[in-house]
């Protein structure tokens, strides 16, 4: 893909990224104060409709043609559209995503294996959390804070600022610290495992760094901190699996820690972690193919 031109950048920042900041911001205002039944619903129509005419969505269709050489079109189009409507739902549960219960009568999280993650943070040493862009996937980090455990969540910043201030502003209501992806942050990233802190990892977007693992059958460069951090701290590395369930409720899989093995050669370890992490969540995605984040460029072109 061709570099944008300094008057292209240019017009980004100054005009288009604040329009959008503007509608994005109406629509979290929206979003926070009505129902999250409606809410959700209505983040799933405005998505349905124009998620077809963005270039995500051929993105979409692209990785799901290479991914499932044999899937019928018509498969195909209903994933795609279906990616759109879970898509749709958490934007538009966003805006009130730290108001969501996960304990008590009232919760809209169904919780498998909670015995793991109270044996992780009864033993009070630091912890990995590891998960994937699937159903609502900031669930991940709200019901470890809703049990004493708040994440420190590393995250992708977003290019249009008043997005990316909304972001910190609503997930940092439920994160410990939020530290933003980066080799510049890394010492935050060590110093919060130093001092305890759990950490929290989405593992299964493109990277330009890393290691070549394979990920449906192709090497997909996946990000190699939760496997080296995890043998330097000797931490328990955690696979979360999300799954959204009908009527804006979810289920929250929490996985033993992954086995960490010892072959006496550090970047083999670091190799044998990552294809098994790869591997589960390929597993996720296969089952529930319409709740992925298809709609980015996971494999290099």
């Amino acid at each position: 893909m061709a570099e944008r031109g300094p008057v292209s950048r240019l017009t980004r920042r100054v005009l288009l990224y604040p329009l959008q900041g503007l509608g994005i911001g109406l629509l979290y205002l929206i979003c926070r104060y009505i129902p999250i039944t409606w809410a959700s619903a209505f983040g799933s129509w405005v998505f349905r409709v124009v998620g077809p005419f963005l270039r995500a969505d051929k993105v979409a269709r692209r990785n799901l043609k290479q991914c499932y050489p044999d899937m019928p079109q018509a498969e195909v189009d209903r994933i795609v559209r279906a990616v759109w409507d879970n898509l749709g739902r958490g934007a538009g549960e966003w805006g009130q995503v730290d108001l969501i219960p996960t304990m008590g009568p009232k919760s809209r999280v169904e919780i498998v294996g909670e015995e793991i993650m109270n044996k992780v943070i009864a033993d009070g040493r630091p912890f990995i959390a590891v998960s994937a862009h699937m159903g609502n996937w900031e669930i991940a980090s709200l019901v470890p804070a809703h049990r004493g455990a708040p994440l420190v969540n590393v995250y992708r910043t977003a290019s249009i600022p008043i997005v990316d201030y909304l972001f910190r502003k609503i997930r940092g209501r439920f994160s410990r610290e939020m530290i933003p992806k980066g080799g510049a942050n890394a010492r935050r990233i060590i110093a919060a495992l130093k001092a305890g802190h759990p950490l929290g990892l989405l593992v299964d977007q493109k990277l330009n760094e890393g290691m070549p693992i394979p990920f449906f059958g192709r090497d997909a460069m996946t990000p190699s901190a939760p496997a080296e951090l995890a043998l330097r701290f000797n931490c328990p590395l955690v696979p979360v699996r999300i799954e959204r369930l009908p009527n804006v409720r979810f289920r929250l899989t929490i996985y033993p820690p992954m086995e960490i093995p010892e072959t006496g050669n550090r970047k083999e370890d670091v190799r044998i972690m990552l294809t098994r992490m790869n591997a589960m969540i390929e597993e996720w995605v296969r089952d529930k193919p319409e709740q992925w984040f298809w709609v980015h460029r996971r494999w290099p072109d």
